[in-house]
């Protein structure tokens, strides 16, 4: 059996910067084990999996698709650059003709459309309550070392940890800040942390200005160190930062080696767009 494969850089536009995910497309259905063995195989933080919901659906004229994201250890419930890259490929190579995409997740029914060069998301709005240090003392230190911590919060929907730094450190603080897989999963005593955001806020002076804040994102809990740039831990930042900041309309930077940089855009309904532009930079057949 062959299997269309593609990988896609999410959250830019040039080849090798930004999110790779990998993209399966499923003409039929596919052995449950097949999925966490070929997620494991791309060895790329996420491998997404789009399914026609009916057999007389079409990759270029339906708009309603099954899609599921797995890490090269387990499912997971969210991924948003991995979206972004499912629907780059239906609109950019099947050349799908509809305006919007619907996908069916475990997260409900998300949203992509296309807008001029950018491809907008419509993910869920994750709000974040106020974390006590001693809870996680541990794993801050692991995380973030003796830097000021400014705001701490947890998202018991996402189960993500949000680390505010100081103001006063600049955005080369973060991108030089080393992490230990292993520290953050021993220091981890809770059980409930899934996934750490540390964030800054941005500059409105020097070479960086423009971005509303910047951030990193750490899941050890579900093989991956750092996830390069993550639309799900924007549907976590997004509110935060803007009940911070006064704002509905942001810009943020993940600066990950890679990096990548998000249009957000809070609704009116709860919900949040994230957009983002893509690179495909492989497409291929998986042998079965």
């Amino acid at each position: 059996m062959q299997v269309p494969i593609f990988t896609v850089d999410a959250f830019t536009n040039r080849p090798f910067s930004g999110n790779p995910a990998a993209v399966c497309l499923l003409e039929n259905d596919l052995d449950e084990d097949l999925h966490q063995k070929i997620a494991t195989e791309m060895n790329l933080s996420e491998t997404a999996f789009i399914r026609k919901l009916h057999p007389e659906d079409d990759f270029t004229k339906s708009s309603c698709f099954g899609l599921r994201w797995f890490t090269p250890a387990n499912e997971v419930p969210l991924c948003g650059h991995a979206t972004l890259a499912s629907a780059a490929v239906l609109f950019h190579v099947q050349k799908n003709t509809n305006s919007v995409l619907t996908f069916v997740t475990l997260s409900g029914e998300l949203k992509a459309r296309q807008v001029e060069n950018h491809i907008v998301l419509d993910l869920p709005l994750y709000i974040t309550y106020p974390q006590v240090l001693k809870e996680v003392e541990e794993l801050i230190k692991a995380a973030v070392g003796d830097m000021i911590v400014q705001d701490l919060r947890y998202s018991p929907d996402t189960k993500k940890l949000l680390v505010r730094l100081s103001d006063a450190y600049d955005r080369s603080v973060l991108e030089e800040l080393q992490v230990s897989a292993q520290r953050f999963l021993s220091a981890e005593k809770t059980g409930k942390v899934k996934g750490l955001i540390v964030t800054l806020k941005g500059n409105s002076s020097g070479k960086h200005k423009g971005h509303d804040f910047y951030s990193r994102y750490f899941a050890p809990w579900y093989g991956i160190l750092e996830d390069p740039v993550t639309g799900s831990a924007h549907a976590v930042l997004s509110s935060y930062w803007s009940e911070q900041l006064g704002k509905k309309e942001m810009l943020a930077f993940q600066c990950s080696r890679r990096g990548g940089e998000l249009k957000i855009s809070l609704r009116n309904d709860g919900r949040v767009d994230i957009a983002g532009q893509i690179a495909i930079v492989l497409k291929g057949n998986l042998t079965l």
